[in-house]
């Protein structure tokens, strides 16, 4: 059996491979194929032709954009996990995609904004308010905190889903734009959008990093954790900011991607396990190579139309999740039927 040491490096090393491929290989394919040494051409030699104009205005603000929102959604989930302790909890939880979508409508509907660059900052103003309004609530009351935050996260979701749904239905400017932003995608993504969320990005980021070890001792539980010196409330906090930022930022570029921070952090955990401190780098690595893989495929099964990355990633995803159900199901039985076994063999020996 190969030991999680070298395993980790083992598939950081394909991985980097892997996205470097997948790199070129964005920068290649779409409406108009182009070979890889004219990519690579057009790359390096900006403004040298066509090729060139369309890899430096086109493919690469989608691609760089596609693997921000791979890196948020997977250090988001991977956080949003360790600190729930629930494998199946996913960032949409905070209410932050719903806040989104309730400030994108409002946007077009009352203030005419259609452009990638308005809906980003009214995505991401939203998000953060919802957030806001999550942490607040799970904050309060009685009870475990982590609990309240996670059914407020739920209630939220619901309340602005049907605001949403009220705003989009009276009005078909809203409906019209609404609708292609909702199912997550990259085309037509400018460049300055990236670079503007960049900032949000690596502070969730940095945030996210720093707050390993605490996590770490977290999933002992809160009481071991407070046991060891950990700041619990503090740490907790922390790490919905940071979820926060990752989320919100990825929202706003693309607009809501299911199943990246799901998906990614369970296949890890078979790759490489448990540890945060393996677990966060890969992410880094894991996440982008599913998003631009969905992107990828969106762009070449319906030439010269796309299928945006959020319908292939919930076609990826979805079967990913069962299988891994699955597993977790036939191991959860397996080391049942060894309890019991267990049992058994010790009350003959008594």
């Amino acid at each position: 059996m190969i030991s999680h040491a070298p395993r980790s490096s083992l598939v950081l090393t394909t991985g980097l491979l892997v996205l470097a491929a997948l790199i070129i290989l964005s920068l290649m394919v779409g409406s108009r194929m182009i070979s890889p040494i004219d990519a690579l051409s057009g790359l390096f030699t900006p403004g040298s032709g066509s090729a060139s104009i369309i890899v430096w205005q086109l493919r690469i603000p989608r691609t760089l954009a596609a693997i921000a929102v791979g890196v948020a959604l997977a250090v988001a989930g991977i956080l949003m996990q360790s600190l729930t302790r629930n494998p199946l909890a996913e960032p949409g939880l905070l209410g932050v995609n719903s806040g989104a979508a309730v400030f994108v409508v409002s946007g077009i509907a009352a203030l005419g904004i259609t452009d990638a660059s308005g809906q980003m900052w009214m995505a991401l103003f939203g998000a953060g308010l919802a957030a806001t309004a999550v942490f607040y609530i799970g904050a309060t009351g009685k009870g475990e905190s982590i609990a309240r935050l996670l059914l407020a996260g739920i209630a939220l979701n619901a309340c602005l889903s049907a605001v949403t749904g009220i705003i989009t239905m009276f009005n078909s400017r809203a409906f019209d734009s609404y609708r292609f932003w909702v199912v997550g995608g990259f085309e037509s993504r400018e460049l300055s959008v990236v670079l503007t969320s960049t900032p949000l990005l690596l502070a969730g980021l940095i945030l996210g990093f720093v707050l390993i070890r605490p996590l770490g001792a977290l999933a002992l539980g809160q009481d071991a954790a407070a046991g060891l010196g950990v700041p619990v409330p503090l740490v907790q906090a922390g790490t919905l900011l940071s979820i926060t930022l990752l989320c919100g930022t990825a929202t706003a570029i693309a607009g809501p991607l299911s199943f990246v921070g799901l998906v990614v952090p369970h296949v890890l955990r078979l790759l490489v396990g448990v540890s945060l401190s393996r677990l966060l780098p890969l992410s880094v690595i894991g996440g982008p190579i599913l998003v631009l893989t969905a992107d990828i495929v969106g762009r070449v099964i319906a030439i010269p139309s796309e299928v945006e990355a959020g319908i292939v990633t919930a076609f990826i995803g979805a079967p990913l999740l069962l299988a891994l159900v699955l597993r977790l199901d036939s191991a959860g039985a397996h080391r049942a039927r060894k309890i019991k076994r267990i049992s058994r063999s010790e009350g003959k020996d008594q």
